[in-house]
C-alpha cells in the first residue's frame, strides 16, 4: 500500500504537533500534545489519531467515536517510534530513513486496523 508521510506540520512555538499519513484510500491524522513548547525539549503528554476519507470525511471507530487516544504500552511504543523520526541520526540520514518511516507507519496502521472497520 502506498503512503505519504507528513511529519511535524505545526505553528511555530505551538505545543501541538500534527502528523499525517496519506494512503491511497484514506488518511490518518495524528495529533501530539506536548507540555511546554516543542522546541524546548518538551515532554509528550498525549497522542490522538483519527481516520478520514481523502475528501476529509471523518470515519467512525468500531465504538462510534471519531478519534482514538493512544494509551499504555502503545503510547510508550509511539514515543519510541517518534523519537527515531526526530533524532539526529534520522535527520542527517545516518540511519535507514525508509525503515524508520515504515516502522512508524506500520505501528499506526496496526492501531487503525484494531480500532476501525475499513471497507
Amino acid at each position: 500500500m502506498n503512503y505519504t508521510l507528513e511529519l511535524n506540520t505545526q505553528d511555530p512555538g505551538s505545543n501541538i504537533v500534527f502528523n499525517n499519513i496519506v494512503f491511497d484510500a484514506f488518511k490518518v491524522n495524528i495529533v501530539e500534545r506536548h507540555t511546554g513548547s516543542v522546541r524546548s525539549r518538551s515532554k509528550l503528554n498525549h497522542v490522538l489519531f483519527k481516520v478520514r476519507t481523502l475528501d476529509n470525511n471523518l470515519i467512525q471507530t468500531k465504538d462510534g467515536n471519531g478519534r482514538i487516544k493512544i494509551k499504555g504500552e502503545d503510547f510508550e511504543m509511539y514515543q519510541k517510534a517518534i523519537q527515531v523520526l526526530s533524532s539526529y541520526e534520522y535527520k542527517n540520514k545516518l540511519i535507514n530513513r525508509k525503515e524508520a518511516e515504515e516502522n512508524y507507519v506500520h505501528f499506526i496502521l496496526r492501531l487503525v486496523i484494531l480500532n476501525y472497520t475499513l471497507n
